[in-house]
């Protein structure tokens, strides 16, 4: 049985206050090219709402709900909090770690998905994080990716359920997930796997929660893309498609943010504002289903990923599409699965 001495929740960051946005975003757009007047437009959306994304209070609730779960179930496990791009940082979870003499820690990160932000730059976290910390870092071991797992299907589709009570009932049914490159969806999976498994994970899981719900006909679509013009992003966005919607006759819309586990602020900024101004805008109803971490289910899955990896549970999947990460026995995802995506030299 593997022994494991903590889990780390490893999540994006976010601001807490008006002073920490512009560092933030900088930390987020670092070497990526971006222009200035892009990362204003940006700030803006975070002022709008104080300068504070709700992310890093939702993850310490998630936190919390997790470490009654383990309680509950017996597991003796401290679980640690760490951020990409702000603090928490992980580099200074992974430190305290340290100090506090943990040797080996299961990782969970707040993606369901592949792909190379959603998945291999967690693995490259890691790295980095241990990397800063030296010869005393313990071993980080990342948990699989979860979005078919019963748990996550469930919440999604009972989050689902309760946005659809409050339109009429011949509403469509959207989801939602963040947009990347082209090239790097193409290129998100192992070699000699075809690609894409980004995107088709989302579809996929898409699938299971519209099935669950009982709604045959549903849309995947996509939103809060940054690139410039140039680069072919995946389409269509959010707002375009409920302008489309509207265009067909549809008369309300449910937005599920499938690709999202938690409030984040393109899930506030994206979908309760842009495109709920857009619905009302043409007299559309228009209801955004919740995000999962805030269901109990969502802590109930967090433990079983642990439990899974323990050997103590059999893997929980409703699909055969592959789900990358570490194994309970080391193996991690191929090499050159989800590459970053090579950059246009300008």
């Amino acid at each position: 049985m593997t022994v494991v001495d903590a889990l780390l929740w490893l999540s994006f960051g976010g601001p807490e206050g008006p002073a920490e946005v512009r560092p933030f975003l900088e930390n987020v757009t670092r070497g990526r090219g971006i222009p200035p007047e892009r990362l204003d437009e940006v700030e803006a959306h975070y002022q709008h709402f104080g300068g504070v994304s709700p992310i890093n209070r939702l993850n310490r609730e998630a936190i919390a709900a997790v470490q009654a779960e383990l309680a509950r179930q017996g597991l003796d496990l401290p679980v640690y909090f760490g951020n990409r791009n702000w603090h928490p940082m992980v580099e200074d979870t992974v430190a305290e770690m340290a100090a506090a003499g943990v040797r080996r820690a299961l990782v969970f990160p707040t993606s369901a998905y592949g792909g190379y932000s959603a998945c291999r730059q967690y693995h490259e976290d890691i790295a980095r994080a241990r990397d800063a910390v030296g010869p005393d870092a313990p071993d980080l071991v990342k948990l699989r990716q979860f979005f078919d797992h019963p748990l996550f299907v469930a919440a999604v589709a009972d989050a689902v359920r309760a946005a659809a009570a409050t339109v009429p009932a011949d509403y469509r049914l959207v989801f939602t997930a963040h947009s990347v490159p082209e090239t790097a969806d193409r290129s998100a999976g192992p070699p000699g796997e075809g690609g894409r498994r980004y995107s088709r994970q989302v579809a996929e899981a898409a699938r299971l929660v519209a099935a669950e719900v009982g709604v045959a006909e549903f849309d995947v679509v996509w939103q809060s893309r940054s690139g410039p013009p140039q680069v072919p992003w995946l389409a269509p966005d959010i707002v375009d498609h409920v302008e489309a919607l509207h265009g067909r006759g549809v008369r309300a819309v449910v937005v599920s943010p499938i690709g999202f586990v938690s409030d984040h602020l393109e899930v506030v900024w994206d979908l309760d504002t842009e495109a709920a101004e857009k619905a009302a805008e043409l007299g559309m109803a228009f209801a955004r289903a919740a995000t999962p971490n805030g269901d109990p289910r969502f802590a109930e899955l967090v433990v079983s990923l642990v439990r899974e990896h323990l050997g103590e549970a059999e893997p929980a999947k409703l699909s055969d599409f592959p789900a990358a990460g570490c194994t309970a026995n080391g193996a991690l995802c191929a090499v050159a699965c989800c590459e970053a995506p090579k950059r246009p030299v300008r």
